[in-house]
């Protein structure tokens, strides 16, 4: 019998998984694997938000295999060598992975390719797995992606999307591959209390939810902080448990204003996608240069701590903050005043930020992370890199009622709107009620410092 090992990477699940199909079209048996991968963790990615998703996705995954007569193939170590490893266990012809963006992703890639070829197999890498589209489906005529979303999104719109592809009814394993035993969630220490549950299983309900019950509304009230109306399926993209493509075809198919504005949310993460596919190094150098002179300093160090902590004394933001420590997960709104405020009103290194998300987000996505740090530091593709949004006027435009800050900022919770939104404002003895920080600066003050840092640079 011929056999094919399909590597699992960021693309946990069987429902539409074109390299899965693709080796189960070709081959009798089929090997599949997730390599727990050193490389990974020593770079740092290996956040216990994200270990505790994982350990839940590769349940998931491992039993739906199981209900198709396989099983899931556990190894550690270099991706490379475990890889090879199992070819030559399952004496298999060919493997079949998803194709990646990152500067690592496609280091791995030639790598394996290189070994397989000394070895007389074969790797085939797919795109559009992990995406709606490949990052180079759509290019400009002057260069070899898009800077700019609006003209990104309107070539994306007009791109027809590969059919989605059936999960399998019955997947072969050869026998005699050992495998280690399947990470627990409750084994990973650190992982935040609030952390949602993963696994395909998960992901395919939430999207159904969603789409039934949630889309509809989502073009007024995505920006809504208390209302929580988002669809908080970024962690099963970023795993791969959901296919990209197939909540596109799903949510054009339920129509409507709503779920246009969710499909235009996925063409965003394609963007970043496309963006960090041709230019890698926007991981960590500035994407578009400003000559910036970040804060450092003992000063800017006891900010960064609060901003953290979020004991900012500026409610909206520290009660993103706040919901980032518990979930693993922050409001998109959030996200954005969380980053102004650190790189614009603060004025430190975004990849400060960056790094600080990355510990705690579960979909915590190095394209997306980085470049929408980029964005809201004016360092990236946001084509008015010098706005700053002030997170007093924001929390009176996205949290009205103060509802957001009395769920994440409890030593406020009995003080009403507007005053929740300035509470340094309040009379000496009824300031003092209060156990929560003065401002760390004054917005005036810190708008002045950064439009004199920009127009120096």
């Amino acid at each position: 019998m011929n056999v094919a090992v399909v590597l699992y990477t960021s693309d946990l699940r069987l429902h539409d998984h074109p390299p899965l199909r693709a080796a189960l079209s070709s081959c009798d048996e089929v090997v599949p694997l997730f390599v727990r991968d050193r490389g990974v963790e020593a770079a740092g990615f290996a956040a216990p938000n994200r270990l505790a998703f994982l350990a839940d996705c590769l349940a998931a995954l491992d039993a739906g295999l199981r209900e198709r007569g396989g099983r899931l193939v556990l190894r550690s170590g270099d991706v490379v060598d475990r890889v090879c490893a199992v070819v030559r266990e399952a004496d298999a012809d060919e493997v079949h992975m998803a194709a990646g963006v990152s500067a690592y992703a496609h280091a791995r890639e030639e790598r394996l390719r290189s070994a397989l070829e000394r070895e007389g197999r074969r790797l085939y890498v797919h795109d559009a797995v992990v995406t709606v589209l490949a990052p180079g489906a759509v290019t400009p005529a002057a260069s070899d992606h898009f800077a700019v979303f609006t003209p990104y999104l309107r070539r994306w719109s007009d791109m027809p999307l590969r059919a989605v592809v059936p999960a399998p009814r019955t997947v072969r394993v050869p026998e005699g591959i050992g495998s280690e035993p399947l990470p627990a969630r409750d084994s990973v220490r650190g992982r935040s209390p609030g952390l949602a549950r993963g696994g395909e299983t998960e992901g395919r309900a939430r999207l159904t939810a969603w789409l039934r019950d949630g889309v509809a509304r989502y073009e007024e009230t995505h920006d809504d902080l208390a209302g929580d109306a988002t669809s908080r399926l970024s962690p099963h993209l970023h795993f791969g448990t959901l296919s990209a493509a197939e909540c596109v075809h799903r949510a054009r198919a339920a129509g409507g204003p709503g779920a246009e504005a969710f499909v235009r949310q996925l063409c965003w993460r394609d963007f970043h996608h496309q963006v960090l596919a041709a230019r890698p190094a926007a991981a960590h150098d500035d994407y578009r240069v400003r000559h910036d002179h970040w804060r450092t300093g003992a000063a800017a160090a006891e900010e960064i701590e609060a901003w953290k902590e979020g004991r900012t004394g500026y409610p909206v933001v520290d009660a993103a903050m706040r919901q980032l420590r518990h979930e693993g997960w922050m409001h998109n709104r959030g996200r954005l005043l969380a980053a102004s405020f650190l790189t614009k009103t603060l004025y430190v290194d975004w990849r400060i930020g960056a790094r600080h998300f990355l510990g705690l987000l579960v979909d915590g996505d190095l394209a997306n992370n980085q470049l929408n740090w980029q964005w809201a530091a004016g360092t990236g593709t946001d084509t008015r890199p010098n706005r700053v949004l002030n997170p007093v006027r924001q929390a009176r435009r996205y949290d009205p009622h103060g509802h957001y800050v009395h769920r994440w900022v409890p030593e406020l919770a009995d003080l009403p709107a507007p005053a929740v939104f300035e509470p340094w404002r309040l009379a000496g003895l009824e300031r003092a009620r209060y156990d929560y920080p003065d401002p760390v600066v004054d917005l005036a003050d810190a708008l002045a410092r950064f439009q004199r840092a920009r127009a120096v640079s």
